[in-house]
């Protein structure tokens, strides 16, 4: 069974909108918050304002607040750090032909230092300095999708074509079996990785076109295939509070306890374009994106769907993060939101923070 909760979006700048809809296997429960006439979906139209001038930018594709309580910004147009309320952009980071990137993925190391995958290779600012790696840099492509810092300091680097590791000196190729090209996608590659996590026993986990592989020393395990994942195109996998995990994939949700997985949403939701972004919040629910547009939640028992209301519109759904105050953001196509007290607020460049 699968809830269905109309939701109210705050915008304390412009417009009021919210959340996107999907259909369901089953006859859903209908549940109200703060709700107006529901409507359908429309999968054409996915503008959330005509006007993007007070937004962050009208592409948001990650959130980080550092080890200091910084908030750090991932646009279309680049990087922002919040600096005393007030945004400032990363003039620094720049392609190698010195054009401006698209930021993908944002990830702090155990020194403090930033680092950043974007369209043309990678980033890291140290304090106030920043400096550019490329392909000719020994990046296995320019093209970086995710970035994550291990405990032992290495700079892992998921690209349209592979992985690379840099340990401070030079670029590493990992090598992880090569998949199939998925075709749902507007960017796809036989050889992409669209994850990368290090879970809290120091394991590496990647979410390939080719299955889920996890790594600790040697071998490289992988773990689709151990665990009977039908489908090779995982999305990400993600650790929570109680040290079990999530596993997204291209048909369905999975939870994975110990040595047993559960189809979390078999039989519930129609296929589509499968499962995207996962996050848990401050009640240890799940969030997940589905379809690229539409957004549950999961808390151990039932499926509850957030549906958009007559006359608002939310983001199209890019990724979600929880931060120091565990407080759930959500962003992607038409900025930044937080989920606050049952609503989502639209923080535009002046906040609210």
């Amino acid at each position: 069974m699968v809830n269905i909760i109309y939701l109210t979006i705050l915008v304390f700048s412009v417009l009021l909108h919210s959340c996107s809809h999907s259909d369901g296997t089953t006859q859903p429960e209908i549940g109200t918050l703060d709700s107006d006439e529901p409507i359908k979906n429309d999968e054409n139209d996915h503008s959330p304002f005509s006007d993007y001038s007070e937004q962050i930018n009208q592409v948001v594709r990650s959130v980080l607040q550092d080890s200091k309580g910084n908030f750090w910004f991932g646009t279309q147009g680049g990087a922002f750090k919040l600096v005393r309320d007030s945004l400032k952009h990363i003039d620094g980071i720049k392609s190698q032909s010195g054009k401006g990137v698209t930021i993908k993925d944002i990830a702090e190391d155990k020194d403090g230092k930033l680092w950043l995958a974007h369209t043309d290779g990678i980033s890291s600012i140290d304090e106030e300095k920043v400096t550019n790696y490329y392909e000719s840099d020994g990046l296995i492509s320019y093209d970086a999708w995710c970035i994550e810092a291990d405990s032992k300091g290495n700079i892992w680097v998921g690209t349209i074509d592979g992985v690379s590791v840099f340990d401070g000196k030079e670029f590493i190729d990992f090598e992880l079996p090569e998949g199939k090209l998925d075709t749902t996608r507007g960017v796809s590659s036989t050889k992409i990785v669209h994850s990368i996590l290090e879970d809290s026993k120091g394991t590496m986990w990647f979410s390939t076109n080719a299955g889920l592989f996890s790594f600790t020393n040697n071998p490289l395990k992988n773990v689709s295939e151990s665990l009977g994942i039908s489908t090779p195109f995982i999305n990400e996998i993600m650790e929570d509070s109680k040290g079990t995990y999530w596993i997204s994939t291209k048909e369905s949700l999975y939870h994975l306890k110990g040595d047993t997985l559960e189809n979390v949403t078999a039989e519930k939701l129609n296929l589509g374009k499968g499962i995207g972004s996962i996050a848990e919040d401050k009640k240890g629910n799940i969030w997940f994106v589905f379809n690229q547009h539409d957004l549950y939640t999961y808390d151990g028992k039932k499926l509850t769907e957030y549906q958009k209301q007559a006359g608002n519109k939310g983001p199209v759904i890019y990724d979600m993060y929880k931060d120091q105050k565990d407080r759930l953001w959500l962003f992607g196509f038409g900025g930044a939101f937080r989920l606050e007290e049952g609503k989502f607020v639209n923080v535009t460049k002046d906040g609210p923070w």
